[in-house]
């Protein structure tokens, strides 16, 4: 075995709500004096944040006096809007992707910067919750991704070193992070591709979940 464990992001990874988060995003953002280049250029500066860095980077973008909670609180809205009149669908491969890492005996976690209480009800409702050892969630840590802390608990929970372990990301800011904690990064990119700088820190690229097998 290549590593002992395999830990996946949850968000562009397990479910698809990147897509929906964005859609939300765009949805609150006029209403916030927010041009589309604005929403744009502020959600892919987003993907992979906690709530906190994620309101400290829109201040940093937009000024101190942007009202970003409130953006937050409406763009999550919108969010939840979707999510109950639509759902969250899971992402290419991902039931196919579980059974076969337990089977070959791969301990399987998950680290969201997504809060615990909205990670576990996303994925019960998804139908699998089971399928994770351990979940690290971002009102867990201080520091969200980029910062290597959520990735490093997430070990920490599974017993192991982060060089025993394998992360499965969709973003450059979760690439970061696990690359920071000294993990195998797996990118399977969903919003964004990587960039050349990016692409450094990938042990593998595949297009979807479905290309597991071939790599573990």
């Amino acid at each position: 075995m290549i590593c002992s464990a395999v830990i996946f992001d949850m968000d562009g990874v397990i479910l698809n709500t990147e897509a929906v988060c964005r859609r939300a995003w765009h949805a609150a953002g006029p209403r916030f004096g927010l041009s589309y280049d604005d929403v744009e250029k502020s959600y892919e500066a987003g993907i992979g944040c906690s709530m906190p860095d994620t309101r400290d980077m829109l201040r940093g973008l937009f000024g101190t006096d942007f009202a970003a909670e409130s953006y937050i609180e409406a763009s999550t809205a919108e969010f939840h809007f979707i999510e109950e009149k639509e759902g969250l669908p899971l992402m290419k491969g991902v039931q196919s992707a579980l059974e076969y890492l337990k089977r070959q005996g791969y301990r399987i976690a998950l680290a969201s910067s997504t809060h615990g209480a909205t990670v576990r009800r996303q994925l019960t409702a998804a139908g699998v919750l089971q399928w994770f050892e351990t979940v690290t969630t971002g009102d867990m840590v201080t520091h969200s991704k980029p910062d290597p802390e959520i990735y490093r608990m997430a070990c920490r929970s599974l017993e192991l070193a982060p060089a025993d372990c394998a992360a499965v990301e969709d973003s450059p800011n979760g690439i970061l992070s696990a690359s920071r904690a000294g993990m195998k990064c797996i990118m399977v990119p969903d919003q964004i591709q990587p960039s050349a700088t990016i692409k450094k820190f990938l042990w593998q690229q595949i297009p979807s979940l479905e290309e597991i097998p071939s790599i573990l």
